[in-house]
């Protein structure tokens, strides 16, 4: 059963990584520092943004609207953190 906690810490760590290198994109393409004109940027934004929409989508659904800031990466990243949090401090009824 430990093994299954190491592997569901390994995948909200890729999770995590994954929404902290959208969220610095994003950022990076508003301050026109990259440009979605570029193709490898293109396809790394559309990789992302295919990948992580879903997930958005459901988030947003529960937030008021911020007249243009968007929160949902911000839950998301929250949420995971908060699993972490409860995986790592249960650890011990599954062991």
């Amino acid at each position: 059963m430990l093994s299954l906690i190491q592997i569901l810490l390994l995948v909200l760590n890729v999770a995590q990584f994954i929404i902290i290198v959208h969220i610095i994109l994003s950022w990076l393409i508003n301050f026109n520092v990259l440009s979605l004109r570029s193709p490898i940027v293109a396809s790394i934004w559309d990789g992302l943004n295919r990948l992580l929409e879903p997930a958005y989508q459901r988030i947003r659904r529960f937030l008021p609207d911020m007249g243009g800031i968007d929160l949902a990466p911000l839950v998301a990243l929250i949420a995971v953190y908060a699993i972490r949090i409860v995986l790592i401090n249960n650890i011990g009824v599954f062991v």
